[in-house]
């Protein structure tokens, strides 16, 4: 170990002294007079240099001119620096004991201090040790032997090396990931890339992490990309149901999931959902007022968006590791074999398997259907739509068996298959016919038509009263004398009922009656006129 250490040091010495050389070889000509030597040393003194090992330096005018000195005297080995020589503080055998993390790499050196502070009595400090671990190649980051079976037996993690498909449609990678909340709801992206070409097979958003969603995103692709010979995934509920695994079947695909807990193998999808993080999911929120982002208001317009950005953005962008578009890699692959719409559709179909009563029924997520009577006591195949289970398909061994009659539908569709929230209606156009206010508006016009009386009344009273009140010199108010003279009454008993008093009863016109209201006006009545009663002659009444 010694003898390595060694060597390294004496190679970084002759990098250090082909630095120096470099710098001064053409100031050192001797061609050069003293003034000329004097301005390429101050020209070199004033700019930066890439060092000798890739750190900016600038050397000084006196340092160039010992280094001039030393070339001259001794030649290149002069500008050689002689190998820092260091003793070792720390004893050796100590040092070999903190190879105690190679026995077991997840030991930390806070816990070798401490095996060695027991066993010894005494510990070096734990950088220490840590230089110790990286000179003995011991400083890699910890792996749980469970999830590295080679890093339990070698003490060294796993190398993985780098792997691409050869051809399109050989092998598909897919993958969930979380996305933004629209309408209030968390949604979630299931995608498939090809592993040659990195081309986009599917990818949609859907409000549940399940079976279903998986399925609506996956039946698009296999129609339109083709069907590919394997795809890779991870152990997601979603990934491991039975359902996908005999829709693979049924379509020829081999279904490969990755180790728990070792992801490498998923790379490429991983590196594409950050790619739409950082290009499309900036772009887009599901919260209302959000300045610089446009705001998806259902999954169906979100899906929309996603769609516009991977065939117009991402489809044709240069990939940095193929070196080639990813449609354009995809497409270099030839034509593919499309699946029949009929060998898709009972590829995406549901099965479960039930045992038939002796009353020729099975049972069905609380449905009960009515079977052949030839196979009562047989496991039969239930071959079905998860959104229709009125549609029941009986099968035994793979033999088409009829119909399941519907005898008690208490369910419609299965379990899991939730679908998707209805997008919000929105709200009709306004009329802009305001009702009520129409009324309104009727209202005031019909009041004001209408005269106030009262109103009239108490204007009227009110300018009688000032036109016919005088106020004295203290400000009482007092009749005017002929309004007095006209309403003074005639002493009690002297009253002449059958005098005019020149032509007037009370002081008022004769033959009119003035009723006063209060808040009312003054009406003026005519007397009606009595008529004359004759005498009656008692010779008349007799005759």
């Amino acid at each position: 170990m010694a003898t390595d250490e060694d060597k390294v040091r004496t190679e970084r010495a002759r990098t250090v002294g082909l630095f120096r050389y470099r710098l001064i070889r053409e100031a050192a000509d001797a061609a050069h007079s003293t003034r000329a030597r004097g301005r390429l040393v101050r020209s070199i003194a004033a700019a930066d240099h890439t060092g000798p090992f890739g750190t900016p330096v600038r050397v000084s005018r006196q340092t160039l001119d010992r280094w001039i000195r030393d070339w001259r005297a001794g030649g290149f080995d002069a500008l050689v620096p002689s190998p820092r020589q260091t003793s070792q503080r720390t004893p050796s055998e100590v040092l070999e004991l903190a190879a105690l993390r190679r026995e077991n790499p997840q030991r930390t050196a806070a816990a070798i201090r401490r095996i060695l502070r027991a066993q010894l009595g005494w510990a070096p400090d734990e950088r220490t040790l840590c230089r110790q671990f990286t000179r003995l190649g011991l400083m890699g980051r910890a792996t749980d032997p469970q999830a590295d079976p080679q890093a339990a037996t070698t003490g060294m993690p796993s190398v993985f090396g780098r792997f691409e498909a050869s051809r399109p449609n050989e092998l598909w990678t897919g993958d969930a990931l979380h996305g933004p909340k629209v309408a209030g709801r968390k949604t979630y992206l299931f995608a498939f890339i090809d592993d040659h070409s990195r081309a986009v097979m599917a990818a949609r958003f859907g409000a549940a992490e399940d079976t279903v969603r998986l399925a609506a995103a996956l039946r698009p692709a296999l129609a339109a990309r083709g069907v590919p010979e394997q795809i890779y995934v991870d152990n997601g509920s979603a990934f491991v149901d039975a359902w996908l695994l005999r829709a693979c079947a049924k379509l020829g695909v081999k279904l490969v999931h990755s180790t728990p807990g070792r992801p490498q193998g998923r790379g490429k999808i991983e590196r594409w959902f950050r790619t739409v993080r950082a290009q499309f999911l900036v772009e887009v929120t599901g919260e209302a007022n959000h300045a610089g982002r446009h705001h998806v208001a259902d999954l169906l317009e979100l899906n929309r968006l996603l769609g516009a950005w991977v065939e117009q953005v991402y489809h044709h962008q240069i990939h940095s590791e193929t070196g080639q578009a990813p449609l354009a890699r995809w497409s270099a692959g030839g034509p593919v074999a499309l699946p029949t719409p009929t060998a898709l559709a009972e590829a995406f179909l549901w099965e479960e398997r039930r045992m038939v009563t002796k009353t020729a029924t099975v049972s069905l997520h609380g449905n009960l259907y009515q079977v052949e009577p030839t196979l009562a006591g047989r496991k039969v195949e239930l071959v079905f739509d998860p959104f229709d289970l009125t549609t029941i398909e009986v099968r035994h061994h793979g033999t088409p068996m009829g119909l399941a009659i519907p005898h008690r539908i208490g369910r419609h569709a299965h379990p899991k298959a939730r679908p998707e929230p209805a997008p919000a209606t929105p709200p009709p156009p306004a009329t802009g016919v305001d009702y009520l206010q129409l009324l309104e508006a009727a209202h005031h016009h019909q009041l004001a038509t209408q005269i106030n009386y009262a109103a009239l009344a108490d204007s009227n009273l009110d300018s009688n009263l000032d036109s016919n009140v005088d106020l004295d010199d203290d400000g009482h108010p007092h009749p005017p004398p002929n309004l007095a003279a006209d309403r003074h009454d005639p002493p009690s008993g002297n009253h002449d009922h059958d005098g005019d008093h020149d032509g007037q009863v009370d002081g008022r016109v004769a033959g009119q009656i003035q009723l006063e209201v209060p808040g009312q006006l003054t009406l003026t009545s005519p007397i009606p006129a009595i008529p004359a009663i004759p005498a009656s002659d008692p010779d008349q009444e007799l005759r």
